[in-house]
């Protein structure tokens, strides 16, 4: 592809290429370049439109403010500070089940997440999760 550009952006280079072509096959392919450039031109001006309504609504609402004695640094503040609301930290689940580990360790779970290990053997050969409720 950046031979082509090269060979594009070079006069030189288009002048031994239009030796190989013909008069018409040259015209052709102007239409079309100049019909790519038109194409193009629309696209920029459509891009700079919508930046200058953007920029008129803005304008705008800048006017609103000053209206109501509102600053921009006040409703800045007032944005960024709904935004960076923290979080509450969620309290942890109380456990719902007891057990005693091969180790012999009393631990608790909360019926959260995975099963433990000695509970779903112990499920597995038939006890009830009911037996190990708190």
């Amino acid at each position: 592809m950046t031979e082509i550009l090269k060979t594009l952006n070079n006069i030189r280079s288009l002048r031994v290429l239009s030796r190989e072509l013909s008069l018409s096959e040259l015209e052709t392919i102007l239409q079309k370049v100049q019909t790519v450039v038109e194409e193009k031109r629309m696209e920029v001006q459509e891009v700079e439109r919508q930046e200058q309504e953007r920029q008129a609504r803005i304008e705008k609402y800048k006017e609103l403010l000053a209206q109501d004695g509102i600053t921009v640094d006040e409703l800045a503040e007032i944005l960024s500070s709904k935004t960076a609301s923290i979080r509450k930290k969620r309290e942890p689940r109380p456990a719902k089940y007891q057990y005693v580990d091969t180790d012999g360790k009393t631990k608790t779970w909360t019926g959260q997440g995975r099963t433990p290990r000695f509970i779903q053997q112990a499920l597995d050969s038939g006890k009830s999760l009911s037996d190990f409720e708190i």
